[in-house]
């Protein structure tokens, strides 16, 4: 029962719980009291609220001294919990870490979360940056990167790309000296890094130890490149965000574009189901893992708050400015004219999947799987989603087959099937729209039936290589779809995408096992 009397007059965050008590929704308020009444007197709600509404059981909340703070808390209350009715960026999971994990001899890897022990290093918003870092500090302390000690030397070690700790060839004490240095780069201190390795290398030049005293001018020279990379970044900053988006169909398209003096330099995109207050809750949860620029360039008036929100994470004042005339403007109708053009120029093709397959629902997001071997060995999964009618390589996913032994395609996709949807549904993540399996009626069976047993409602096709032929469940013969028509074309260019991505996969773990022997 939600009591509306108990709320006070004040800023704070509202937590809307289920029969459980588990958290449905968390929002802040400037006004406890009358922005939750506003939810039960109002009547023109979107599909969404009005879902909240009747699943809602009770209501908590926790007051703060201004609206400031009850952002900063709202953030972190959606993080601890993940409620199903906020909105969840999905492009904030793709800035991966990289980990130093807590093991005897630490091991560098990238990390997709910050699960498990050790120090997480990130995230870092570019993908490029982030694998040069990495690479420079795992070949500077020659680290090693291996799951699993090996036996005996592997082909890494014999190219000098690690210290090889696993055999012996250096001491525990020695690499853990090489972990703590690679520790201080990551964190940033690397002029001090430095200049303590140019005194160890002239102690070890004094002592005539001349082998050890290159390896130290080795990672010197490796350190001040990075050094001087990350020195241009700083002063790279950009000083203009420019935000637009676009509602349809219950879903928010976003675009947020970076502008470092004038000039339009680089965009992140996200798509994310709508909410009333999906304006402020993208702009908190995005500047909490970003720094803010010096000026939001945005198409709509904000709160205050949120102005004041960016200017307590920044540290100085942001501004916040809807342009009605000028250069701004001019950037802010560009912005809108690339969301139109970005997430939309596609969208003919995904509208013709929809009337060729007869879905109830415009098919926004298509996960498809493939399986692949060589030669009957390393029998590996692969997983693409399309956004939009786009390829989204941040929800790309990998499997290696461990049920079954040998070749078996049905048995091969019900696992992955089984294993993706499993997750997804304890997990209560975003199901897509479409499921496309590469293959024929077996595969789509055993896929069929692993979501019949996962009771995960959605529409599951495949499509078979030989004629493109697509089948669907519950008809014995395939679609009258002919094989260069836009929606069969569609499926082609996903089922394609997710056979490459098999492919690589398969090749990366043979490399890997060439490497290990």
């Amino acid at each position: 029962m939600i009591d509306l009397e108990t709320l006070p007059h004040l800023p704070g965050c509202y937590l809307y719980l289920d029969a459980d008590g588990k958290v449905l929704y968390v929002g802040k308020a400037k006004d406890l009291k009358k922005r939750v009444g506003n939810y039960f007197q109002k009547r023109d709600h979107d599909s969404k609220t009005e879902s909240l509404i009747q699943a809602a059981s009770s209501l908590d909340f926790i007051v703060t001294n201004n609206e400031v703070e009850a952002l900063l808390l709202e953030n972190t209350l959606i993080k601890k919990h993940w409620p199903r009715y906020n909105i969840k960026l999905k492009d904030s999971s793709r800035y991966a870490c990289i980990h130093l994990t807590d093991e005897k001899l630490p091991r560098i890897r990238i990390s997709r979360s910050r699960l498990g022990r050790g120090t997480f290093f990130g995230p870092f918003t570019s993908a490029r940056e982030r694998d040069y870092v990495f690479a420079v500090v795992r070949k500077t302390f020659q680290l090693r990167t291996c799951r699993r000690l090996p036996k005996r030397a592997c082909l890494r070690y014999h190219f000098v790309a690690c210290s090889g700790p696993c055999i012996g060839k250096i001491t525990q004490i020695e690499y853990q000296e090489k972990v703590r240095r690679a520790e201080t780069a990551l964190k940033g201190n690397i002029a001090d890094l430095i200049a303590s390795l140019r005194k160890e290398m002239a102690d070890s030049s004094a002592r005539q130890e001349y082998e050890r005293a290159k390896d130290l001018r080795d990672e010197i020279v490796a350190l001040e490149g990075l050094q001087e990379r990350q020195n241009m970044d700083r002063k790279r900053k950009f000083d203009q965000d420019i935000l637009s988006y676009l509602v349809d169909e219950g879903n928010v398209y976003l675009m947020l574009f970076k502008v470092y003096k004038g000039t339009l330099e680089g965009k992140e995109d996200f798509v994310f189901a709508y909410n009333e207050n999906f304006l402020e809750e993208f702009l908190v949860q995005y500047y909490s893992e970003n720094e803010p620029p010096e000026e939001l360039i945005v198409p709509e008036a904000l709160e205050d708050s949120i102005e004041q929100f960016l200017s307590h994470v920044k540290g100085k004042s942001v501004k916040v400015t809807v342009p009605k005339q000028g250069e701004k403007k001019v950037l802010l109708e560009l912005a809108k004219k690339n969301v139109e053009i970005g997430f939309f120029g596609d969208r003919k093709k995904v509208q013709a999947l929809q009337e060729a397959l007869k879905l109830p629902k415009l098919p926004n997001v298509i996960e498809c799987f493939d399986v692949s071997h060589l030669s009957g060995t390393s029998m590996v999964g692969s997983m693409v989603q399309f956004r939009g009618g786009r390829p989204d390589k941040s929800n790309y996913r990998r499997f290696k087959i461990k049920s079954v032994e040998g070749i078996d395609d049905p048995a091969s996709i019900a696992e992955v099937v089984r294993r993706r949807y499993t997750r997804l549904r304890d997990e209560e993540k975003e199901l897509p729209d479409l499921i496309i399996i590469d293959g024929g009626v077996s595969q789509l069976s055993s896929a069929y039936q692993e979501l019949r047993n996962l009771r995960v409602k959605v529409p599951v096709i495949s499509i078979a290589k030989r004629a493109e032929e697509i089948y669907m469940t519950g008809l014995d013969k395939p679609l009258p779809i002919k094989k260069n028509d836009k929606a069969s074309l569609f499926v082609q260019e996903i089922r394609d995408e997710a056979h490459r991505f098999a492919i690589s996969y398969n090749r990366l773990l043979r490399q890997k096992a060439v490497i290990s022997a």
